[in-house]
């Protein structure tokens, strides 16, 4: 049992839930609780290092058997510790240092989530959710939005990094896939205030859904690369949406619309 807070293993997920940097560099990160360690043993993601407290219940035990015949490194630890590097108030007595997932987009895209400029964790896992719920094939995140893998992102997306393919990339790379797919994506730029009401686009066609920042909206590269505005009226008068619930009201008539 790991019982010092100065333990390598200890300081090593407490470096991966703080620093972005140490995601990058060792290209792993963290994900906490039994169902999103499911996820990822459904998706077929192998543990680096497992911690857990004898304060697991027995859906967790279970799990915890499966992912020791699986071969995974597996370390009990003090609760008091758990508490001190969990990022969840109330933690289950488990998480797990996994890999990043390996980039596989399909070779025919024709619906696709941008993520453009989302700076808040939980609005960028949310929209993962969405998108995900929704059968969307990837999406991709422009330089600035925040750390995809990031524990609040992940905490929020609650499975959609292992069900949706996530791509962060610069604009022009964006631009070239969009443009590169035997039918071009038309992308729509969701906007506040202007553009057509989205129900009136035609999203039956390949394309692109691209939802700004919750500050800015928008980049001015963002725009570049949006061939038509759609907008969500709101006759109560409000300026605008938060993000993730603006981008989940378009993602689902994307649905509605190819499902008629």
């Amino acid at each position: 049992m790991i019982t010092s807070s100065h333990n390598p293993k200890i300081q090593r997920v407490r470096g991966l839930m703080a620093r972005h940097k140490d995601r990058v560099e060792t290209q792993s990160f963290v994900v906490e609780g039994v169902r999103l360690l499911e996820e990822a043993l459904a998706a077929g993601c192998q543990p680096e290092l497992v911690l857990f407290t004898q304060q697991l219940n027995e859906r967790g035990q279970k799990l915890l058997k499966q992912l020791t015949a699986a071969g995974c490194e597996v370390e009990e630890i003090l609760p008091s510790l758990m508490d001190s590097i969990s990022g969840t108030e109330a933690p289950q007595g488990i998480l797990a240092v996994l890999p990043f997932i390996k980039i596989i987009l399909p070779q025919e895209l024709d619906f696709v989530i941008i993520a453009d400029g989302v700076r808040d964790p939980g609005n960028l896992g949310t929209l993962l959710r969405s998108a995900a719920a929704a059968g969307a094939q990837a999406v991709l995140l422009s330089p600035t939005c925040a750390d995809v893998f990031a524990p609040k992102v992940v905490r929020a997306g609650m499975g959609a990094h292992f069900r949706v393919a996530l791509a962060e990339m610069n604009w022009q790379e964006m631009r070239e896939i969009v443009h590169s797919q035997p039918r071009p994506l038309k992308v729509f730029l969701a906007e506040s205030g202007s553009g057509k009401p989205y129900w009136q686009a035609d999203f039956r066609q390949p394309s692109a859904l691209l939802i700004g920042g919750e500050a800015e909206g928008a980049s001015p590269e963002g725009q570049s690369l949006a061939d038509e505005a759609v907008t969500i009226p709101m006759p109560g008068g409000s300026e605008s949406l938060n993000a993730a619930v603006a981008a989940s009201i378009l993602i689902f008539e994307i649905i509605r619309q190819r499902h008629a």
